[in-house]
């Protein structure tokens, strides 16, 4: 069963693929493929690290309709743009672009994350307390993004609606290959850890009597998360519900929440989504809209059908 539905999953994702660098192609092959290929890979990867960090930090929470970006990572990466257009000007943002910007906004997200965690979880592991801190602090930064957006030029603010939403059309090769480093590395790593994981989906009191320290697991698998949600988010931006709808897609196919199913499943799950429905929109739709925009919208309406499943239970 686990061997075929991950076949079907890869199945699905090849099948995205193949439809994103062939549809609609005329040309030099050589350049198409080399081009397209790029594309598709920032896809993969971002889509992968997107569906591994949800699928660990809903494990960690004990609750499948939280994502990281509840914890404020969205707001953090606006107000970042936005305190750097407001002191540099557009001007010296955009100069910023590339490498420099990017190791700012994942340090600058990593380490708020950790400071976060370390102060929430070194007392005690109440981690509903850190996800209600997490929401908390991520109102307040989307209070203080709105007071920077009131102090910069309205020509200039532009620059900060560009880098709000999610882009593919426009990747830094070395940024791209620094984050598939990353995310393979980290992603490889949770994988190593997919039977702890299994033990922490019980609960707390369970996997502290089957022998898993609990708090210091905790802090670890945050740590891995953010670094995943930091360098998909520098590279192209805060994508909000799309881990949730496929956490959820994922959940529903694979009826278990063994991870060594799961994590996998759900990397192609979100991977093969995401390909597929960029490719409608840049080969069919001729870019008239976001697909983004569609994916947090479709996301969005699953985050309330998992509320009402809840309240109803």
């Amino acid at each position: 069963m686990r061997l075929s539905l991950l076949a079907a999953a890869g199945g699905f994702y090849l099948a995205a693929a193949g439809l994103f660098l062939t549809l609609g192609a005329r040309g030099d092959w050589g350049f198409i493929l080399a081009f397209r290929g790029e594309k598709l890979l920032a896809l993969t990867v971002v889509a992968a690290a997107v569906a591994v960090s949800t699928i660990v930090f809903q494990t960690i929470t004990g609750n499948r309709i939280l994502t990281p970006a509840i914890m404020g990572f969205d707001a953090l990466y606006v107000l970042i743009q936005s305190v750097l257009v407001l002191t540099f000007g557009g001007a010296g943002f955009a100069a910023l672009q590339g490498a420099p910007l990017f190791a700012l906004e994942t340090l600058i997200m990593i380490g708020v994350a950790t400071l976060l965690f370390g102060l929430m979880l070194r007392r005690s592991a109440d981690l509903h307390r850190l996800v209600l801190t997490g929401i908390v602090l991520g109102i307040l930064l989307r209070s203080l993004n709105a007071l920077v957006a009131r102090l910069i030029d309205p020509s200039e603010y532009s620059y900060v609606i560009a880098n709000s939403y999610a882009r593919f059309s426009s990747i830094d090769s070395d940024l791209l290959w620094i984050t598939t480093g990353v995310t393979m590395a980290v992603a490889g790593l949770i994988l190593a850890m997919a039977r702890r994981l299994d033990v922490i989906a019980l609960g707390r009191d369970s996997a502290m009597v089957l022998g898993v320290e609990h708090r210091r697991a905790a802090q670890g698998l945050m740590v891995l998360v953010t670094l995943l949600v930091a360098v998909s988010t520098a590279l192209v931006g805060p994508i909000v519900f799309f881990g949730l709808l496929v956490s959820a897609i994922a959940h529903q196919l694979a009826g278990t929440w063994r991870h060594a199913t799961l994590l996998p499943l759900a990397a192609l799950i979100a991977a093969g989504l995401l390909v597929l429905c960029q490719a409608l929109f840049e080969r069919v739709l001729q870019l008239q809209s976001t697909v983004t925009v569609v994916i947090e919208g479709v996301g969005g309406l699953v985050f309330i059908l998992l509320l009402f499943r809840r309240a109803r239970a």
